[in-house]
């Protein structure tokens, strides 16, 4: 972002900053390192990464050299070559020139990765495999998921528009040692970009087809000597790209805004004071799914393909369920609607003493709230006509840390943590005229659960508390010796309740003969409950243990054996399985990870060329998810721990400057990742007719995990004239099938796919105000791919829905710098 010599404030900006927002830009200079002070010149030369061989190649003349990066993954900065651990890093600008704006785009850029986001509860982050689990407000994240140093409760926080970022941090295994949370597959850590005491300033706006269009406005400047401010906007918008047969309307549609304000105070070289608060909005129709693959109906159930018309008094011939999903077709009458609210504010201090120490205290509030609407049978006829979980989340963190001074024989870091979560949910289930035979598969016309409504509730509170330490004993010039440890305590309540199922047809206009089977069902499903107050509380080692060697200035090699654990809780979205299985079973144990990593770091050619590779095994046990299981009537959903798992694989990171103008990227990884131990997991659809509900997954592959991610780019950039760059970009991801449900249907299975990306554009001017101008296309080959499945609550013909991936976007981006 060029940045500029005087603060504007006229009115018109304001007016412009309500107005429009982000696109994807052009690559913008090298920015300082996190350390430096905020006024450092925005054009001050990188270092390089390492010291180059003699007899390395020349660089050309003019060539840029290959963009420095650092990092805070060991909380305190430093180059990312130089550190000996498995991450990747992608600077914000090369997100957006990759077009990507949201978290669950990030896995076309970072290998091992799987984000699977339909709406903001119903999402998750994987690593390695580790984590793609559906949504519970009782199971926290395998991936700790981070933004400007604040951990975010609940994977659907980070729902929102990724603007204004400085950089995306990677760390893949076992985290705790330095991070405020402990976690077993990774952690995802942004980095947003602080105000500067230079002013800058930048207005974009991007339009597209189905009436896409994204907006940001960003201003940054001194506002006085001490204190600079930094103010960001941003709208996004798109008609959706799913089309409901039933009424004509779209769905899938995108409708979000948000707004972060931050001041930055600097009084002077020893103490500076960051302080954020934001508010994002979504109001849409995203999480929508599509009928995504039916197995073979169990014995006396309704056959969904065909004779279910006639019984829900659909028109002769038609289809209550379209099973073709890649037509990106739905047939509901029902509304499909969510709203959510997130927002809070943090407080970053530092002070650097005398003696080369320095403080850090983090401390910050968040909210997050989730209301939905939605059609739960997908069908075009009454059954379950509205219903869902409405969620409050608040959280407050306070972190403290102490980091030695650097460039002796032994540097460390020292930290304390507090967590606290209040979180909510009330279950609504909303049924219509036709529930007996979407829900029960009953065709008597009895009405036993016809026109009837239930309600549960779930609460929950967490405490958690850490010391964490870690330390880097410098033996000599090339061999380190890095070892950490963190002891947590965590305190969990909870309980859930749920109200008797109302309305309906009156017990008393039954014969006398079916009152009991009508009374016996009706409780089975939504009888009255209460399962009490519910504890569960224990003691969380974490440590790791590194060895890392300087084979050359250039070539960095390492060892690296971790532990990690997560820590048990309690199920507060369960009530569907207490009654049956009791109270207890609404407990989980909690997930423990042990990981080896064996990897090298090079650079080649003066650093032109960049190779990162290393070796992975994680052992997971008592892998926390979620499933689906056969009740005594229906479905029921509950937090299970899935038994063990493995993970072994190769992940590498290339960066390369070739030529003149010309940057490349390759970014992979191949993962098997299996369950070693899974013997009580839910049945699959296709054994539904031999009337299994359980089934061994010993030996088959995790959930959410392909075994391969390869994602390459480039970027080529040259000279049109004095003031006129122009700029081709492509970007492809792809990534092998991989299971889409816990229970490993092929009904369920997501097939390979690859999106390209690709765009071009020009950047004119120079100085202190340039402009931008781009056209794009997203998925430019219109890949009709799936993001992730769930099973149907349905219980005829076993089936499963999933969400969508958006089609192809065209479209065109003006961005003006000043």
């Amino acid at each position: 972002m060029t940045r500029n010599t005087r603060l504007a404030r006229s009115a018109l900006v304001l007016a412009l900053m309500s107005a429009f927002g982000p696109a994807f830009g052009a690559e913008e200079p090298v920015p300082a390192p996190a350390d430096a002070p905020a006024d450092a010149p925005a054009d001050a030369p990188a270092n390089t990464l390492a010291d180059a061989p003699a007899d390395a190649p020349p660089r050309a003349e003019g060539e840029p050299p290959m963009v420095e990066v650092t990092v805070t993954a060991r909380r305190r900065t430093e180059r990312a070559q130089e550190v000996p651990a498995p991450m990747s890093v992608v600077r914000g600008d090369d997100l957006k020139a990759s077009l990507i704006s949201q978290v669950q785009d990030l896995q076309q850029a970072l290998p091992s990765t799987n984000a699977a986001f339909s709406q903001p509860r119903v999402s998750s982050v994987a690593v390695r495999g580790i984590g793609s689990n559906p949504a519970n407000e009782g199971l926290e994240g395998s991936v700790g998921l981070v933004v400007d140093n604040v951990y975010q409760g609940r994977p659907g926080m980070l729902a929102i528009d990724l603007v204004d970022l400085e950089q995306v941090e990677l760390l893949r295994g076992p985290q705790g040692t330095l991070f405020g949370k402990n976690t077993t597959a990774g952690v995802l850590n942004l980095t947003t970009r602080k105000p500067t005491f230079a002013p800058e300033h930048s207005i974009e706006l991007s339009g597209g087809q189905r009436g896409y269009y994204q907006a940001l406005a960003s201003l940054s400047g001194p506002l006085s000597t001490t204190l600079a401010g930094r103010l960001s906007v941003s709208k996004t918008h798109d008609d959706g790209w799913l089309r409901n047969r039933h009424d004509g309307r779209r769905y899938n549609s995108v409708d979000r805004e948000g707004i972060r304000g931050q001041l930055l105070y600097r009084p002077d070289a020893s103490f500076d004071l960051r302080l954020i608060a934001d508010y994002h909005r979504e109001d849409d129709t995203q999480g929508t799914l599509v009928p995504y693959g039916f197995g073979p109906a169990a014995p006396g159930k309704l056959d969904w393909q065909a004779a279910a018309a006639a019984a829900l008094g659909l028109p002769a011939g038609s289809r209550p369920i379209d099973t073709d999903p890649r037509s990106h077709q739905v047939d509901f009458d029902s509304a499909q609607r969510m709203t959510a609210y997130l927002g809070g504010v943090s407080a970053e201090a530092n002070w650097r003493l005398a003696s080369g120490f320095q403080v850090t205290s983090v401390t910050a509030s968040r909210f997050w709230t989730f209301r939905p609407r939605n059609d739960n049978d997908l069908t075009p006829a009454p059954g379950l006509t509205d219903g869902g979980f409405s969620v409050k989340h608040r959280q407050f963190s306070q972190e403290l840390r102490l980091a030695s001074p650097s460039g002796g024989r032994f540097d460390y870091v020292l930290g304390a943590y507090y967590y606290h979560q209040n979180i909510g949910d009330d279950f609504t289930t909303a049924m219509g005229p036709k529930a007996d035979i979407l829900v029960l598969n009953n065709t008597a016309g009895l009405g036993i659960v016809d026109n009837t409504f239930g309600r549960s509730h779930g609460q929950g509170t967490t405490d958690s508390y850490a010391l964490f330490g870690q330390g880097n004993w410098h033996v000599n010039d090339r061999l380190d010796v890095t070892v950490g440890l963190r002891g947590t305590h965590e305190s969990k309540d909870g309980r859930v309740y749920r109200e008797a199922l109302a309305g309906g047809r009156a017990l008393s206009t039954y014969p006398a003969a079916a009152r009991a089977v009508v009374a016996a069902t009706r409780g089975a499903i939504g009888g009255a409950y209460d399962s009490g107050d519910l504890h569960v509380s224990g003691n969380a080692p974490s440590g790791l243990a590194t060895a890392s060697y300087k084979v050359t200035p250039a070539l960095l090699a390492y060892a690296t054996l971790s532990h990690g654990e997560k820590s048990g809780g309690i199920s507060i979205s369960g009530v569907g399985s207490a009654p049956t299985l009791g109270a207890q079973s609404l407990k989980i144990e909690p997930e423990k990870a042990d990981n080896l990593e064996l990897g090298v770091k090079s650079g080649w050619w003066n650093n032109r060329l960049l190779v990162n590779v290393n070796y992975f095994r994680t052992r997971i046990q008592d892998y926390q998810t979620n499933a689906f299981v056969q009740g005594p009537v229906t479905k029921v959903l509950i937090l299970t721990n899935a038994g063990d798992v493995q993970s072994d694989g190769v992940e590498f990171d290339v960066k390369a400057r070739p030529a003149r103008g010309l940057s490349l990227t390759f970014t992979g990884s191949y993962n098997d990742a299996h369950y070693t131990r899974f013997a009580d997991a839910p049945a699959a659809a296709e054994l539904a007719a031999t009337g299994a509900t359980r089934a061994d997954l010993a030996g088959r592959p995790v959930v959410g995990a392909p075994k391969w991610i390869l994602n390459p780019g480039g970027r080529y950039e040259w000279r049109l004239g004095d003031d006129v760059r122009q700029y081709l970009i492509a970007n492809f991801a792809w990534r092998s099938r991989a299971e889409g449900y816990i229970d490993n249907s092929r009904f369920a299975r997501i097939g390979a796919y690859g999106l390209l990306n690709v765009a071009t554009g020009w950047r004119f001017g120079a100085g202190d105000r340039q402009w931008d101008v781009s056209l794009w296309a997203r998925n430019a080959l219109d890949r009709r791919y799936f993001l992730a499945a769930q099973a149907s609550q349905l219980t005829g013909g076993g089936g499963y829905s999933a969400a969508a991936g958006a089609p192809r976007t065209v479209g065109a981006t003006g961005r003006l710098e000043f």
